[in-house]
């Protein structure tokens, strides 16, 4: 059953999709319409979720479930993997690539592959104080806390340890 995000409880669990492009206005809304759609059916064990989805930045989206009222199944998290195929497949987005990374400069977004992230690191372009989305966080006080994070305090840090220009600026 669809909740709005900032009333979910701080415990509540996330998955976060970071967007391969910025999802337009329209997108937006027929997204955030059919994962309502999508929430007040979601189940765990014929319960109920209590959930809501969050689209920050007009580049990711994110589910989240309150643990306090029920907690999501290896079921019910496989239809949300399932839905969230479907939306890529409907808006033409990639946002189950694990393998990039978002980043923050002069507050604009970028994504970019691993490893186009690695060399701009090397070139100079990014540094250890980088804005990085850490969309590993899995919690909603975590989400406020540590999604939005410098790269020298990120887990995509060790990837690049030993990087000549990772220092701070």
């Amino acid at each position: 059953m669809y909740c709005s995000f900032n009333k979910l409880s701080k415990t509540s669990r996330i998955w976060i999709f970071p967007c391969n492009r910025r999802i337009n206005k329209e997108e937006s809304e027929e997204i955030f319409a059919l994962s309502i759609s999508f929430i007040n059916n979601w189940t765990s064990h014929n319960n109920n979720l209590l959930a809501s989805i969050h689209i920050p930045y007009e580049r990711f989206i994110i589910y989240a479930v309150d643990s306090k009222k029920n907690i999501a199944s290896g079921c019910s998290i496989d239809k949300l993997m399932r839905f969230i195929q479907d939306l890529e497949r409907k808006f033409n987005l990639v946002l189950l690539d694990k393998m990039n990374v978002t980043y923050k400069q002069e507050n604009k977004l970028f994504y970019k592959p691993l490893s186009v992230f690695k060399s701009m690191i090397k070139k100079g372009l990014i540094n250890s104080e980088t804005i990085v989305f850490n969309n590993l966080v899995d919690n909603i006080s975590t989400y406020h806390s540590e999604w939005e994070i410098a790269l020298k305090n990120s887990w995509h840090s060790r990837f690049l340890m030993g990087l000549p220009s990772l220092k701070p600026i």
